[in-house]
């Protein structure tokens, strides 16, 4: 299927006088894909559908998921061709990514910024101190403080 943009060109150059055949010429198609486009310019082409190795696994594949979401595609796909299956890890990967498409996501986060010289940032520490015979937690602030778009000021204790 060819894009919209690519289907406003044809019509475009034709609007121009050019010839289907010049018009197919320039924008790589045939002819018979030009003069498609210049009849119905809503054409779209026929998708065709096949079946998948997958569809006679697909409930063992959700009983699968139902005892553990979190179950890798390896696992499944060895458990599958246990049962028969004879495709490959790819596909299984892919299925899985349409099931929960929400696996990979990464966690969103707000990045916060302010100008130089507005934003003080200190980190704190735990230190472990020993004063004889015993050790002591105590929580101390580190002498390096970052001050963002300034570099690093040292302050001395």
């Amino acid at each position: 299927m060819i894009e919209r943009r690519t289907i406003f060109e044809i019509h475009r150059l034709a609007d121009d006088g050019l010839s289907v055949r010049k018009i197919a010429a320039t924008l790589g198609l045939s002819r018979q894909s030009v003069q498609k486009y210049l009849d119905d310019p809503a054409a779209q082409a026929a998708k065709r559908t096949r079946a998948s190795k997958l569809d006679p696994f697909k409930d063992d594949i959700e009983r699968m998921l139902e005892t553990d979401p979190k179950v890798s595609a390896a696992v499944i796909c060895q458990r599958l061709q246990e049962r028969g299956f004879d495709g490959g890890m790819t596909i299984v990967r892919d299925d899985l990514s349409r099931v929960r498409p929400n696996a990979q996501a990464k966690a969103a986060f707000i990045r916060f910024e302010s100008e130089p010289g507005v934003q003080c940032q200190i980190d704190w520490g735990l230190c472990r101190a020993r004063h004889r015979p015993h050790y002591a937690d105590i929580q101390t602030m580190p002498s390096l403080v970052g001050l963002p778009h300034e570099g690093t000021v040292v302050i001395p204790f």
